[in-house]
């Protein structure tokens, strides 16, 4: 059932934005970090380099076409697409000389190289090389520069060997810290209720069992894909406040929040599940917390109030609509296992959803005032089909942000 309305959460932590740090090291020493299956199309990434001029080489199974789609220009975040290349197996790695951080995983039509830099930088050279001298792979080369208002007349003087420029060079400025980049999605699970707050009771069941059997389930499901990185609200039988719960998720810097529930009616013929997600009434709540805690504040480099506001608003938007694609894209997995309520997708004012910048709903798996749905929610080979679909809801919605953000 819905959890009890509390206080606006407080102190809440402000998202974790440092990127990893890069070891610098001199022109010619490699960092390597190989695939799992010498069948990928990407079978290594090395990296060689100092503070002024880096070079990466991407080692490929056959020859490709690398364009770079966004230049880092706004947040030091370098995209390179590989098209046609597979990335069956995703790598990632610390960084060296420009290059803090990498990784690379498969995206809509290829591979997709991102990378943080340590710096503003130029693109000096960009080729593909064939296999040669005993050289079986083809080798997709990145020149990178640091751009000159650091590098200054050192750089005008210095030049990397290898092929003529293929592309003219990029100057990147101006830039703003990105979130760090990380291979696993991370996925916040919180299963409703615990300790002294027990939920809706059923004929043989309290609701704060059936919600941990169920988030140990799911936590399970994820974690057989490899995918995600899971964190759990509470994995025992605790009583964790409501504001704890969202400040946990933003603590990780979630991906994704989901909270699982049981509902009770007022009948014992209701019974379905149903998906509620953040009510445009209640945004602010949200705002409300925000301005407590001067999160946005404290993340504008402005200090402009007015500036935040538009920051805050833009934020919550984004969240709420990444929200409702997943409840979206939820209920139709769902509905495989159990039936659902007739207006199944509804909107609330919930203390777990009001986080601003961390995509949340929340999951009434069935009634236990319902004989089904409570046989449905005991049963453990039930409850694991329903968190499979739950997963296979979740690997959708992640999937769709890769094509997206390929494009």
């Amino acid at each position: 059932m819905l959890p009890k309305l509390g206080d606006v959460f407080k102190g809440a932590r402000l998202k974790a934005l440092a990127l990893a740090a890069g070891a610098a090291a001199c022109l010619g020493v490699f960092a390597v970090s190989h695939a799992e299956s010498s069948g990928a199309g990407v079978l290594k990434v090395r990296l060689g380099g100092s503070p002024t001029e880096t070079r990466i080489v991407i080692d490929l199974a056959a020859r490709a076409v690398g364009r770079v789609t966004d230049d880092g220009g706004s947040d030091r975040r370098m995209v390179v697409f590989l098209s046609g290349v597979r990335a069956d197996h995703p790598l990632q790695g610390q960084g060296q000389g420009l290059v803090r951080a990498w990784i690379v995983d498969q995206a809509s039509g290829g591979a997709r190289l991102r990378i943080d830099l340590a710096s503003d930088v130029v693109v000096r050279r960009r080729f593909l090389l064939p296999p040669a001298d005993g050289v079986t792979s083809y080798r997709y080369v990145l020149d990178l520069a640091a751009a000159p208002s650091r590098a200054g007349s050192m750089q005008a003087r210095t030049g990397l060997r290898g092929p003529a420029q293929v592309s003219p060079a990029t100057l990147v400025s101006r830039p703003v810290r990105a979130v760090p980049l990380r291979l696993k999605k991370v996925v916040v699970i919180d299963a409703g209720h615990g300790g002294r707050d027990p939920g809706a009771k059923g004929v043989s069941a309290w609701e704060k069992h059936v919600t941990l059997a169920a988030a140990r389930a799911l936590k399970a499901r994820l974690e057989r894909t490899g995918r995600y990185q899971v964190v759990m609200t509470r994995g025992d039988d605790v009583y964790v406040p409501l504001d704890s719960r969202v400040q946990i998720a933003r603590r990780v810097d979630a991906d994704l929040f989901i909270s699982l529930h049981a509902d009770a009616g007022s009948s014992p013929s209701l019974r379905g599940a149903s998906v509620y997600t953040l009510s445009e009434k209640a945004t602010p709540r949200s705002a409300k917390f925000v301005n407590k805690d001067d999160w946005f504040m404290r993340a504008n480099n402005s200090g402009d109030r007015g500036v935040s506001a538009i920051l805050l608003d833009l934020t919550q938007r984004a969240t709420k609509n990444r929200s409702a694609a997943f409840a979206d894209m939820l209920l139709p997995q769902v509905e495989r296992h159990t039936s659902l309520l007739r207006r199944s997708h509804r909107d609330a004012g919930l203390v777990v959803l009001l986080a601003p910048d961390v995509p949340a709903v929340l999951l009434e798996m069935g009634f236990l005032t319902n004989a089904a749905d409570e046989a449905n929610l005991r049963d453990p080979a039930r409850r694991a089909r329903m968190m499979d679909s739950v997963g296979d809801a979740i690997d959708q919605y992640f999937d769709r942000e890769i094509r997206i953000a390929a494009r």
